[in-house]
C-alpha cells in the first residue's frame, strides 16, 4: 500500500506515521486467508469512479456465497437487475479501479479489498448465478482487515426476497409498477406482465 503526500501530512499531524507504516505492511494481494469470511457474506459495498473521477458507492447483495474467491488474487460476483442506471458497471468499464468493503454486522469484522474490475456477460460463472446480467471479476491489489470498533452490530438478518434463486423468478419490486415509470422499463421487464404478482411495497428505488 502506497501513501501520498496528503496521507503523510495527516499522519504526521496526528503522529500516526509509524502506525500507518505498520498497517501498510499487513496489506497484500493474497485472498487465501480471507476466503471463508468473504464467501460467508451476503452483502458488500463497492466504490467506483467514472473517467473524470466522479465517485459512486453502491450496495451489492445476494445469498451467502454469491461472492466467490476464484483464486488467491481474484474474486467474482454477479450483478443483478437494478434501477437501469448501471452506474457501478459503467464506471468499472471506464475506470476499473474499485474499492470493496465487506462487513459482518454480527461481530463488526471488516475487510477492505482494492483491485481492478472487469465485467463479462459471457463469463463461465454465469451458469452459477441465475438471474445475473453479467459477472464481475476483481483482480486484487490489496486486501486487509479493518478496525471494527465503530461498527454497530445487529444479530438478526432477513434475506431479501428479490435475490434470484434457482428457476423461481423473484417478485417484481413495487416501484417498477409506479405510473411514474410508465414507458421507461425495458421491453422484457417482468413488471410489464400484469400476471406477475407485485412484491411488498418498496418505497425507495
Amino acid at each position: 500500500m502506497d501513501y501520498g503526500d496528503s496521507h503523510r501530512q495527516l499522519q504526521d499531524r496526528f503522529d500516526t506515521r509509524r502506525l500507518a507504516d505498520r498497517l501498510a505492511g499487513v496489506a497484500g494481494d493474497d485472498l487465501s486467508g480471507f476466503r471463508d469470511f468473504i464467501e460467508a457474506r451476503d452483502m458488500f459495498f463497492i466504490a467506483t469512479t467514472d473517467s473524470v473521477g466522479q465517485p459512486q458507492c453502491s450496495y451489492k447483495g445476494g445469498d451467502p456465497g454469491f461472492v466467490r474467491v476464484v483464486d488467491s488474487s481474484t474474486i467474482a460476483f454477479p450483478l443483478y437487475d437494478g434501477n437501469g442506471m448501471f452506474l457501478t458497471a459503467g464506471n468499472m468499464v471506464e475506470h476499473p479501479s474499485v474499492g470493496l468493503l465487506f462487513m459482518s454486522f454480527e461481530d463488526g469484522t471488516r475487510l477492505r479489498l482494492n483491485g481492478d474490475a472487469s465485467i463479462d456477460p459471457d463469463d463461465p460463472l454465469m451458469a452459477d448465478y441465475p438471474g445475473a446480467l453479467f459477472v464481475v471479476r476483481v483482480r486484487t491489489r490489496a486486501v486487509f482487515p479493518n478496525c471494527r470498533r465503530y461498527v454497530h452490530t445487529h444479530a438478526d438478518s432477513k434475506p431479501s426476497v428479490f435475490v434470484p434463486r434457482g428457476d423461481q423468478p423473484p417478485p417484481v419490486p413495487d416501484w417498477k409498477r409506479d405510473p411514474w415509470f410508465d414507458g421507461t422499463l425495458p421491453a422484457d421487464d417482468p413488471a410489464l406482465d400484469e400476471a406477475n404478482p407485485s412484491a411488498p411495497a418498496m418505497p425507495h428505488f
